[in-house]
């Protein structure tokens, strides 16, 4: 039997009608709506197409946009000042550094200093801070997202064994953080990996992360578990996940696609991230 299709399209339209709610409220009550600043240094095209993307979804959910665009030859103190600018705007609710920056600028720093409270992509150590010792805080907005696709298709987190394949600090770290958080037990799986195939076959929920096109094949998932793709890769064949798709859809419960699946998740809950932030900034 195929798996079940989860629809990001549509769960993350549901989010940012939400999410419009809520800033048309927050602007109500606050006088100003929130606000959400891009940065994006140099002339990357997927990079571009993202920071578009989100600004676009900012205007339809009434949330104020301030898009800043630099020069990839553009100097490390220059962007340290303007993150440093924005973090004092009263404006900006949120605050959006696009990764990667090009060399030899330093994302990891540079992220580093955005302000705590506008952190909106959960990345600052503090952010990181409060996702690991379960208090509240702004989450990164991809690993949020999964998390709400899986509820999306009725999954059993809690008691259930869950694999993420990747670590990385923008989505492999906090992924495991928050289903921990949901009494998963969890394995994070990485290049150095001992066996990859057998541990992806004991998980009941498969995150695949690792920009791989392709790269986890049908026997390595367990019958009747849940698959989400983070994957997106170009190729000579168009845009393809981690997963191969058609294979794996013919073993698992549910599969996310790619694209439609994990990507429209992420951008509204960056959104719902910009309004949570104006409200903690306001509450002082």
């Amino acid at each position: 039997m195929a798996a079940e299709i989860i629809d990001g399209r549509a769960v993350g339209a549901r989010v940012r009608a939400e999410v419009a709610k809520e800033a048309a409220a927050f602007a109500s009550e606050a006088g100003y709506p929130p606000g959400l600043a891009t940065i994006l240094v140099g002339d990357d095209a997927a990079s571009a197409v993202y920071v578009n993307g989100k600004q676009k979804a900012c205007a339809e959910a009434g949330i104020r946009g301030f898009d800043h665009r630099l020069a990839a030859d553009t100097p490390q103190a220059e962007v340290e000042a303007l993150i440093a600018k924005l973090n004092a705007d009263p404006d900006v609710s949120g605050i959006l550094l696009q990764l990667p920056v090009p060399s030899p600028l330093d994302g990891v720093h540079l992220t580093g200093l955005v302000d705590p409270f506008k952190d909106v992509d959960g990345l600052t150590p503090l952010s990181a801070g409060y996702l690991a010792l379960g208090r509240e805080g702004l989450r990164s907005c991809t690993p949020t997202g999964v998390m709400e696709l899986l509820a999306e298709v009725g999954a059993t987190v809690r008691g259930a064994e869950a694999v993420v394949i990747g670590r990385s600090n923008l989505f492999g770290k906090p992924m495991a953080q928050l289903l921990l958080a949901a009494d998963a037990t969890v394995t994070i799986c990485h290049s150095r990996t001992r066996d990859l195939r057998e541990v992806c076959r004991r998980a009941d929920i498969l995150i695949a992360a690792v920009g791989r096109a392709e790269m986890v094949r049908g026997d390595w998932v367990k019958p009747g578990a849940v698959v989400i793709d983070v994957g997106m890769n170009r190729t000579e064949d168009g845009l393809r996940g981690d997963v191969a798709f058609a294979e794996v859809a013919e073993v698992a419960r549910a599969i996310t696609p790619v694209p439609g699946g994990v990507g429209p998740t992420t951008i509204a809950f960056l959104l719902r991230n910009t309004v949570q932030a104006a409200r903690l900034q306001r509450a002082g």
